[in-house]
């Protein structure tokens, strides 16, 4: 039997007029940006601390702190690409990924299929793996002000 192991992964930004959006490894011309001391993508910050839940390293920030100036404005996309390394060293294969976006704006529907690619790229699996959708917070405050997201991954033990 293969040792599969999941991980859950949530993060949450508030807006920042001044960034360009950084989403789910994409930029959004015509959308402002998200706070934060990376490029400020919910979605790859999400689906790496999921993937650093399952393989049982730490989270996020400390793994990539902060307080490490080569590390500002880094791409979601570059920091989810380290993580996956990072599972890979501790012997297990990313599997599946299946993440929800919760945002006002910008619409996700028309441009899925971009940002599964582009998980899927970081993290080097299929396509075919990833799934992606989306959810408005209805005005109940959730994130009418930014972005978040929540993330599952599955990671199976390589033997």
């Amino acid at each position: 039997m293969t040792d599969r192991r999941s991980g859950l992964g949530f993060d949450v930004h508030p807006r920042d007029e001044t960034r360009p959006l950084s989403l789910g490894g994409l930029l959004w011309d015509d959308h402002p940006g998200l706070a934060g001391h990376s490029d400020g993508d919910v979605v790859c910050h999400a689906v790496a601390d999921a993937l650093l839940g399952a393989a049982t390293l730490g989270d996020l920030g400390e793994r990539f702190p902060e307080s490490d100036p080569s590390l500002r404005g880094i791409a979601g996309t570059e920091l989810l690409r380290r993580t996956a390394l990072l599972v890979r060293g501790a012997g297990f294969e990313p599997d599946q990924c299946d993440v929800v976006i919760v945002a006002d704006r910008p619409a996700v529907a028309p441009r899925r299929g971009d940002i599964r690619s582009a998980l899927a790229r970081a993290m080097t699996i299929d396509r075919d793996r990833v799934s992606v959708k989306a959810s408005r917070p209805e005005g109940l405050g959730l994130s009418g002000d930014g972005a978040a997201c929540l993330a599952l991954v599955v990671v199976a033990a390589r033997v």
